[in-house]
């Protein structure tokens, strides 16, 4: 054989491939940014900044497409699509700067969603443990001390049980604790906030007082939040993206911990009545971009933030499969990937299968997260699915 097709899918896999064949290194560093390309989306230009972008991009050699109408500027707005090399796409950047229709300020736009693509985001500590994305997968361990969860409700009711499979986790190889006392499953009603409290501050104070694994606050209300916080846990996940409770955000930054914020659409109640989107990944970026905007706004650091797609929350199973498939987008934000799979129905749809024969079919979709981007698997399975990134991790990340 004399030849093959090759994957190079970033810039070290391209600077490896040109050492493996003697390249120098003046070669390789100018040679393997023409070695990656990229497709970017913008939406929403007006006819002449796109036209002007285009032209430019294709007097760089790359491609850009625009809607029709948007050369004799028959249309209002358009979405544009530019393919390029990395480097084409860096002279891009730098020759919009000289433009006007609010060129410069999408240019600086585009540079920093090529290079949080491009990079590991930077560790966060989560009460006492350190966590360095890119050097493996972190698992949070689920634990719902609720009556209704799809998956296990009823199963930890009462601190004696929730406790002992906190233990277990831990045991099996959990990063993270992840403790809820209000399902969210679909169809399921609010919980009272002194029911939920009721629920998890017992076993929240007695787990921080016997081991340093942190613990996340699985809630939507923030006087939920701060009891929890005051107990001893160490992170919050809100299901809503800081949407549902105003006073979230606030809570979040007066104790200045981290902070999960997940996509959903509509409420827990109704999120699964027949969920459309026009632009499943751009309408998922974009909530998440609003939510780290509210965050900042609240004062909470960015860097303290994880972003969660919301697998199953207001998604049609094909949704979930796409989502997982085209995980790696959401590194624009420029933040660890959180994914919650375990169990969940999609799984269960596409397998023809009950909640407790769901293991491989979990497996399986969490090894694709890890390899499209995810950081942190929930999952309810600690030792077979810490196999599994541990696994997955010797493959994606080399290590």
């Amino acid at each position: 054989m004399t030849g093959r097709v090759i994957v190079i899918d970033d810039l070290p896999a391209a600077e490896e491939e040109l050492m493996a064949i003697g390249a120098d290194r003046a070669g390789i560093e100018l040679m393997a940014p023409k070695a990656v390309s990229r497709a970017i989306k913008i939406k929403g230009l007006r006819p002449p900044a796109a036209n002007i972008i285009k032209q430019e991009m294709l007097s760089l050699g790359g491609e850009a497409a625009t809607a029709y109408g948007s050369i004799n500027h028959s249309v209002d707005k358009t979405d544009i699509l530019l393919f390029g090399t990395f480097k084409q796409l860096r002279r891009l950047i730098e020759k919009l700067k000289l433009h006007q229709f609010g060129l410069p300020e999408l240019s600086e736009k585009i540079g920093i969603y090529l290079d949080n693509y491009e990079t590991i985001p930077k560790p966060i500590m989560i009460g006492r443990k350190n966590f360095a994305f890119g050097k493996q997968t972190y698992l949070m361990g689920i634990l719902n001390i609720t009556p209704d969860s799809f998956s296990d409700g009823g199963k930890f009711m009462g601190a004696e049980k929730a406790l002992a499979e906190a233990r277990k986790m831990i045991e099996d190889g959990a990063d993270i604790i992840d403790i809820g006392g209000e399902s969210s499953r679909p169809g399921s009603e609010p919980v009272p906030a002194a029911e939920e409290i009721k629920r998890v501050i017992p076993v929240i104070e007695r787990l921080a007082n016997e081991t340093q694994i942190p613990i996340s606050i699985d809630t939507t209300k923030a006087l939920v939040a701060r009891r929890a916080l005051l107990a001893g846990a160490s992170m919050i996940n809100d299901i809503s993206g800081l949407r549902f409770d105003p006073e979230m955000a606030g809570v979040a930054a007066e104790h200045k911990v981290p902070l999960c914020s997940m996509h959903l659409k509509g409420t827990p109640k109704t999120m699964q009545e027949n969920p459309i989107y026009s632009d499943l990944m751009g309408e998922v970026l974009d909530y998440l971009e609003e939510g780290l905007a509210i965050a900042k706004k609240a004062g909470i650091l960015t860097e303290k933030i994880v972003v969660d797609p919301g697998i199953g929350f207001g998604k049609t199973v094909d949704d979930n499969l796409t989502i997982l498939k085209r995980l790696k987008e959401l590194k624009i934000l420029g933040r660890p990937i959180l994914v919650g799979l375990s169990r969940k129905s999609m799984i269960g749809k596409v397998l023809d299968l009950p909640v407790e024969e769901r293991l491989e079919g979990t497996a399986a979709a969490a090894a694709v997260a890890i390899r499209n981007g995810a950081d942190i698997i929930r999952v309810h399975d600690v030792k077979a699915l810490k196999r599994v990134a541990q696994m997955a991790d010797a493959i994606v990340r080399k290590i």
